[in-house]
């Protein structure tokens, strides 16, 4: 049914085709500096280049449409009407938004492989060039790690657009919404003492150090419970 969204398939269209554009850019080193070496900077860098507003903005459209194309569609009635609870059915539906950003970055990723270079340089704290010369395994294994990581901090975004579809009832709505809080949450970073505490902070995680890591990979999760609860509350009391 994923599947059978417009937004999906655009979604996979857009992470499949973009490392092919970097692969194949005849003026990267002129206009950006990077000079390619290695198949596993292909995969740095796509994400690199998604996680700041591509794919948060995939991830919110197809996370309210899961709910907003219910509504549009005429069946979250009649679904209610069966005998099942209402957390179950938006559980379900949460879920389904958690795992989806998996689904793209795996796309992303095996599309980033396909077009990249010979080679072996992973990813670490030096961004899309590595930290020197690494065994192929151990490339593909710093690669993995921070895609799951990436997964991980888009997570709350996802729980965040649903939510807002449970309040507004409606995709657009529901996906305009979770940009504009996004954008709002980064323009919050001019007060120093809050900055810490932005969901919008941790999109670069899977870039930290293991001491960074453990604090964004908790305030990340904070955040996904938080929205879920507050998604599950609203659905229980909401006049549908």
């Amino acid at each position: 049914k994923l599947l059978g969204y417009r937004s999906v398939r655009l979604a996979l269209v857009i992470l499949f085709l973009l490392p092919w554009i970097w692969s194949f850019a005849p003026a990267l080193d002129k206009v950006y500096g990077l000079v390619l070496t290695s198949m596993w900077q292909m995969p740095a860098l796509s994400l690199l280049t998604v996680m700041q507003f591509i794919l948060p903005l995939l991830v919110g459209m197809t996370a309210a449409e899961l709910l907003g194309a219910e509504v549009s569609a005429g069946t979250l009635a009649p679904l209610l009407l069966r005998p099942l609870e209402r957390y179950k059915a938006l559980g379900a539906k949460y879920v389904v938004a958690l795992l989806y950003p998996l689904v793209l970055l795996s796309v992303l990723l095996l599309s980033s492989l396909l077009g990249g270079f010979a080679g072996g340089t992973g990813f670490g704290e030096g961004g899309f060039i590595g930290l020197g010369f690494l065994e192929p395994l151990q490339a593909l294994g710093q690669i993995v790690r921070s895609y799951f990581i990436a997964g991980a901090t888009l997570a709350p975004i996802a729980a965040l657009a649903l939510m807002f579809s449970v309040i507004y009832m409606n995709t657009a709505a529901a996906a305009l919404a979770t940009i504009a809080t996004l954008n709002i949450l980064r323009l919050l970073v001019v007060f120093p003492w809050l900055e810490g505490w932005l969901l919008t902070s941790y999109l670069d995680a899977y870039v930290g150090t293991p001491a960074t890591l453990l604090k964004a990979l908790v305030i990340l999760l904070l955040y996904t419970v938080a929205i879920m609860a507050v998604g599950l509350y609203i659905f229980e009391k909401k006049d549908l």
